[in-house]
């Protein structure tokens, strides 16, 4: 069987390159490549000024791919922020995920503002990365998502939940995509979009994740077999500490703070 697409929100892509691309207009290229996949150009603005119109995603890794740069990705859903600095959550919960780094000069969130046209069977993205300066939030989101070694656990754990809730769904009325689309987890997943210097554990716990994520969204368009209210949100709140732990890991596997 052959590889699984890895599929990542833009800003986790995009906070695990940041570490490696130092300045390196080459790298911050292939990075590029790696966030934007089958987008239009990714656009960039500021509202406090520091960028000027027409900034591009290349732009903004060259300024914050550097040494001495903390970076990590967020995926906030409504009541469950995972450290967000509340100057952006409200964007951030409505895009469900953003990019916080703290730099030599500042601290700042990107939060991608995404639109869809197109067709179905042709989907488009146009993508505009808003930057806003915000608190220092390094210890608010280490102390939110822990260790990479905590998450990964959770995330084991996570695994064997959404494994049970998939036993409880009766496969024969999914749609023929939801089949193909969970046959694909069994392969192995394509990472070439990540950054070849990442650590192996950190790209191994963003492709565990990754899948819990696409199982929950599986499993969520089931009603599992309920027969029941309670049984319905007994599976509801399974699945939401599945995502619950899938968020958190990727999370944990993007965290850089130096030092």
């Amino acid at each position: 069987m052959g590889a699984s697409v890895l599929d990542l929100p833009r800003s986790v892509t995009l906070a695990a390159w940041l570490p490696h691309v130092r300045g390196g207009t080459a790298l911050a290229e292939r990075a590029v490549a790696g966030v934007t996949d089958d987008d239009e150009p990714h656009a960039v603005v500021a509202h406090d000024g520091g960028w000027t119109p027409g900034s591009t995603l290349t732009d903004l890794l060259l300024a914050w791919g550097m040494p001495g740069v903390a970076v990590a990705a967020v995926l906030p859903v409504p009541g469950d922020v995972v450290g967000v600095p509340a100057q952006v959550s409200a964007a951030a919960v409505e895009a469900g995920e953003c990019v916080l780094v703290e730099t030599p000069t500042g601290a700042f969130a990107a939060v991608p503002d995404v639109r869809s046209f197109g067709s179905p069977a042709e989907p488009g993205h146009l993508v505009t990365w808003r930057v806003l300066p915000v608190p220092a939030w390094t210890l608010g989101v280490m102390a939110a998502i822990g260790s990479l070694a905590d998450a990964e656990r959770e995330l084991r754990e996570a695994l064997r939940t959404a494994t049970e809730a998939l036993d409880r769904l009766d496969v024969a009325r999914w749609r023929e995509d939801a089949v193909a689309a969970l046959a694909s987890l069994r392969a192995e997943p394509d990472v070439r979009a990540l950054p070849p210097g990442l650590e192996p554990r950190r790209a191994r716990v963003l492709a565990l994740a990754a899948r819990l994520r696409v199982i929950v969204e599986l499993a969520s368009d089931d009603d599992g077999g309920a027969v029941n209210l309670w049984q319905a949100d007994q599976r509801s709140a399974a699945l939401r500490h599945v995502d619950h732990a899938a968020r958190r890991a990727m999370c944990a596997a993007t965290l850089v703070v130096p030092g």
